[in-house]
């Protein structure tokens, strides 16, 4: 009886000192999910960017409406028969030298 008891508690200390001390142990299991914590937020923003991608993939193949504004946006097209007019701000004309 004796033996057994010995035994069952040097098979206890064994799995005591692996939980703790190991590999594989505790403290690295809770950093190993901080860390798939974080690579899964990251993978969320880029679904959601890859998301946002497609999207405007999509918009650009279906019609030029996409084209045009982003042509307008980042280019500065006009149409034929529109004006193109730039309203300069007054912060804008208070740091402008000319203007005195």
């Amino acid at each position: 009886m004796k033996q057994l008891i010995f035994l069952l508690i040097c098979l206890l200390s064994l799995l005591q000192y692996r939980l703790w001390l190991g590999d594989n142990n505790l403290s690295e299991y809770v950093l190993l999910q901080t860390q798939i914590a974080g690579q899964e937020q990251s993978n969320g923003k880029l679904v959601a960017r890859n998301q946002i991608l497609k999207e405007e993939i999509i918009d650009l193949k279906r019609g030029t409406e996409a084209i045009e504004e982003r042509a307008r946006n980042e280019l500065g097209m006009v149409k034929e028969g529109e004006t193109f007019y730039r309203v300069v701000g007054s912060e804008l004309r208070e740091r402008n030298p000319f203007n005195r």
